[in-house]
């Protein structure tokens, strides 16, 4: 039976999520599924002007695209590049992973890689970890029952990685990817350790903002240096690592916070936890290669041929030494561009493609989702705010998990089309059940099963 108007409302942002979650994979047909570069770092072949380009992740060598008729036919290699052959959306060098053996071509570079991906562990670490402590951070520090107050020390580290995420372009051109993640490393052992230290609204905030500086440049950093200092043919599923290390991070805090209930300083336990991956990444990046390109712009040439050679394979350094070559004789040769450019041809189609897909993938409703599913666990009698918290993170890992398993086989776009279509039944589903309502435990059942959709996709 509908209870007046509550249930219209419950419904109001699900159904406010459809339209752009339907929006992105309808832009995501028009995403190129072959992206021959072997220094891509997005999802785009097309070529943008230097250093719009970089800002928007897309920069790259352009290169004619080779047609094929479907994700598992073998196409030729661009005529430039002999020695590699490409099969079923992955490029992969002649001679290595095609005996029939194990494939353990992505094994030299996983360490830098899961040396990075520490930060995106830290990110969504503190995503969850004022999932449960806030009440005994608010009792604590004197802003019991002031939402206003509590949604401040939860929002200010967005707040933070915001403004982040703005200079972290900087300091990768200026000291490239290794210094930049300890430098990164700073703000977030600080942060934390202020937050678990604090006494005062003041000083949690103090913390929480300074966290969210360091997680917002990594944000930025941690995609960047994983899409260059991995192999090609391993890019997309060493990529997806970067998404693990999120959940990971959010399973580990809810975990970490099942005492927060019966023990009321743990709070300050968990924040000061924070502060060891941040040590690990500090530490970790001193050993760690760095990025070849950034090597290459600053003339290390030799650094960069030892690092090619250490972690793509010595086959791999004159084809890849080109290719970075070319790239950086074109970093600044258009220097004069002008931002209006990105909306003239041929750069605006993937300009708009592209903005279109970050725009619209944040208003598709995937953080509210997280943030407020407890409440749905809730109203069919999951009152176990843990168990139910740890649902939504094991979820979202299996939904990375599998992205990782076919990130390489079925291609990116594919995987966008097939996701947001996903999202989109799910959102509907959703205010179906709660706005339409026949029976109340199906109507239960069908926002659960959305809710854990929308969460794997």
């Amino acid at each position: 039976m509908k209870m007046g108007w509550m249930p219209t409302v419950a419904a109001i942002p699900a159904a406010a999520a459809v339209f752009p979650v339907t929006s992105s994979a309808c832009f995501s047909f028009f995403v190129p599924k072959y992206v021959p570069s072997k220094l891509q770092c997005g999802a785009s072949a097309f070529h943008l002007p230097r250093p719009r380009a970089r800002v928007l992740g897309l920069w790259r060598k352009s290169r004619p695209r080779v047609p094929r008729n479907s994700i598992n036919d073998e196409v030729p290699a661009p005529d430039d590049d002999p020695d590699v052959r490409i099969s079923g959306g992955s490029v992969a060098p002649s001679g290595e992973g095609s005996t029939g053996l194990v494939d353990l071509g992505w094994l030299p570079a996983f360490p830098h890689v899961l040396t990075a991906s520490m930060a995106n562990f830290l990110f969504g670490y503190h995503i969850g970890v004022m999932n449960g402590p806030i009440v005994s951070v608010a009792r604590d520090l004197g802003f019991e029952g002031n939402s206003i107050l509590e949604g401040l020390v939860v929002s200010i580290f967005i707040v933070g990685a915001f403004i982040g995420s703005i200079g972290s372009g900087y300091l990768v051109d200026n000291f490239g990817c290794r210094r930049t993640f300890q430098i990164n490393a700073v703000p977030l052992i600080a942060g934390a350790l202020l937050c678990a230290q604090a006494h005062s609204l003041d000083e949690i905030l103090w913390g929480r903002f300074s966290v969210g500086l360091g997680i917002g440049a990594n944000t930025v950093l941690v995609p960047i240096y994983i899409s260059e200092v991995s192999p090609t043919r391993y890019r997309g599923s060493l990529g997806t690592i970067c998404q693990i290390g999120t959940c990971l991070g959010i399973i580990a805090s809810l975990l970490l916070g099942i005492p927060s209930d019966s023990t009321p300083d743990w709070w300050r336990t968990m924040l000061f936890i924070a502060s060891i991956p941040a040590v690990i990444v500090m530490f970790g990046m001193q050993f760690a290669v760095e990025s070849p390109r950034w090597l290459c712009k600053a003339g290390k040439w030799d650094d960069a041929k030892m690092v090619v050679s250490r972690i793509w394979g010595e086959s791999q350094v004159d084809n890849a030494m080109k290719e970075i070559r070319s790239v950086v004789n074109l970093d600044g040769s258009d220097i004069e561009a002008d931002w209006l450019e990105l909306l003239q041809e041929p750069h605006n189609k993937v300009a708009f493609i592209g903005g279109m897909l970050f725009v619209l993938q944040q208003f598709a409703g995937i953080n509210g989702v997280l943030y407020f599913s407890s409440l749905t666990f809730h109203d069919v009698g999951i009152t176990n705010n843990a168990l139910a918290s740890l649902l939504v993170g094991l979820t979202n890992f299996a939904g990375a998990l599998f992205a990782l398993y076919l990130m390489d086989k079925q291609g990116r776009q594919n995987l966008i089309i097939g996701s947001y279509l996903g999202m989109a039944a799910a959102m509907f589903l959703i205010v179906f059940a709660v706005d339409f309502p026949v029976d109340d435990q199906l109507s239960h059942t069908l926002s659960i099963l959305g809710t854990v959709i929308t969460i794997f996709g």
